[in-house]
């Protein structure tokens, strides 16, 4: 069993009551994220708090109304997947670096240098938004963080979100694999299966995927296909 004192508390509430579980700060971040975890290591205490630093349990009868059980495995699970862990020092770090990697992605694929009409270079990206000293939010959405660092970093570094709209025909052997691929990456707004079995498709996609986009199309076809581009 973990010592305590590298302990942490997840916590959510339901239906206005709250209840909390004392777990591995490692092990809740692993099951959190998805992965498969030893349960009894995962556990400091084998108890479902009200409130956990005095001690107060949760009866039975609160278990069974808020969570429809009083199975622990299942509650613990419930509490780490859809409430709120308390991070250490490291894993708040790791948090924001990948979010920060979100951020500068969403930026890369989504805007241009206007002066050129390319995108600019990631690392470029990342120079201009630590010369501003950007904060982020490990806890925010990706996209709406994306959006108010956009505003920022055009002091610096010349932005302009971009859009195409990218017209693809496909012959009758890849028109299935390129109808999902198309219909996916973008915003469609065209769709049309030909008499011949090949497919016909408009989509809108950020400008700074537009080379990743017509790339990828190249190699599902094997360079079979044909592909138009139209700014917006």
């Amino acid at each position: 069993m973990p010592r305590e004192d590298k302990s942490v508390i997840a916590r959510i509430s339901v239906k206005g009551e709250h209840f909390e579980v004392m777990v591995d700060p490692d092990l809740a971040w692993d099951l959190k994220n998805g992965k498969q975890v030893d349960f009894k290591a995962l556990l400091i205490s084998e108890t479902v708090y009200k409130e956990a630093r005095k001690g107060t349990k949760a009866t039975d009868e609160s278990l069974q109304k808020n969570f429809g059980t009083t199975d622990l495995k299942a509650i613990v699970e419930a509490i780490l997947r859809k409430g709120e862990l308390q991070l250490t020092t490291e894993q708040r770090r790791e948090m924001v670096e990948n979010k920060r990697k979100q951020i500068v992605a969403f930026i890369a694929r989504n805007c241009i240098d206007p002066k050129t009409s390319t995108p600019h270079p990631p690392q470029r990206i990342e120079n201009a938004m630590e010369n501003i000293r950007i904060n982020i939010d490990p806890f925010r959405s990706t996209e709406e963080q994306a959006q108010e660092i956009i505003k920022e970093l055009r002091v610096s570094l010349p932005l302009k979100i971009s859009q195409v709209s990218i017209t693809v025909k496909s012959p009758k052997e890849h028109a299935s694999s390129v109808s999902s691929y198309v219909t996916k990456s973008g915003n469609i707004i065209k769709s049309n299966w030909l008499a011949d079995g090949s497919w016909l498709g408009e989509s809108v996609i950020p400008a700074g995927m537009q080379q990743s986009f017509i790339d990828r199309l190249n190699d599902m076809t094997r360079g079979n296909v044909e592909i138009n581009v139209k700014k917006l």
